[in-house]
């Protein structure tokens, strides 16, 4: 199957995990903003030969199915592409990791929109300097070392322990993502969150992902994406 991944053409945000996914899988897929501009999504949103509109991308057309929310995305992919266990037990646990990971993206978002995403940074900068401070002296430790003790449990080095799953590819993003965001942040964790560490390292060495990641393919981290660096908020 081919299929059509509708997601903003200029950034990673949460497409970016349904790209890392398709890529390892070596699955055939159309970036169709990219290719076409993103005035090719708004058909989508407005629902124009659709019962079942999704209320956002990314979204994921394959066949008859279009397919909404980046870890609902990731569940129906994960099982066709030998990204998961084909147990139930591992597969619903690879979904619980996943919906935790998307809880942290969206900490990681609001450290710069924290009023909303209406309004420009430079609009509530007094409100994202509270909100970083907390973020990078409380959550993102308390995300990582949730993940390292998770890690130090498996014996495999990845998350389900001996077998790779996209849960690894996002908490790969979500490494690669928050150095780019909080550099300073990542270092000063990085000594009691080893594990993390060689799991980013390990997921970019896979071949598929290594050639991705020098495709013209990978956005690069950009000042739009849900990832953004900001020197005063990286404490």
């Amino acid at each position: 199957m081919r299929y059509e991944l509708y997601y903003w053409p200029s950034i990673q945000g949460r497409g970016e995990f349904v790209r890392l996914a398709l890529e390892e899988a070596g699955a055939g897929y159309v970036d169709v903003a990219r290719e076409r501009g993103a005035a090719a999504i708004t058909p989508m949103l407005e629902g124009k030969g659709l019962v079942r509109v999704p209320f956002a991308p990314p979204y994921l057309k394959a066949g008859k199915l279009m397919i909404g929310q980046t870890a609902n995305i990731l569940a129906w992919l994960a099982p066709r592409h030998g990204l998961v266990p084909k147990g139930e037990a591992a597969r619903v646990w690879a979904h619980q990791l996943q919906l935790t990971v998307a809880d942290w993206l969206v900490e990681a978002h609001d450290t710069h929109h924290p009023v909303g995403g209406a309004f420009y940074y430079e609009d509530q900068k007094p409100e994202s300097a509270r909100r970083a401070a907390h973020f990078t002296g409380a959550r993102l430790p308390k995300f990582l070392g949730y993940f390292e003790r998770l890690l130090a449990k498996e014996k495999g080095g990845w998350i389900l322990g001996r077998t790779f799953s996209y849960v690894d590819l996002s908490l790969f993003q979500m490494v690669a993502g928050l150095r780019y965001a909080f550099p300073r942040a990542m270092d000063k964790l990085a000594p009691k969150h080893p594990r993390s560490a060689a799991l980013h390292d390990r997921v970019a060495s896979r071949p598929r992902i290594a050639a991705y990641l020098a495709s013209p393919r990978r956005i690069p981290f950009n000042q739009h994406g849900i990832f953004r660096h900001y020197p005063e908020l990286d404490t």
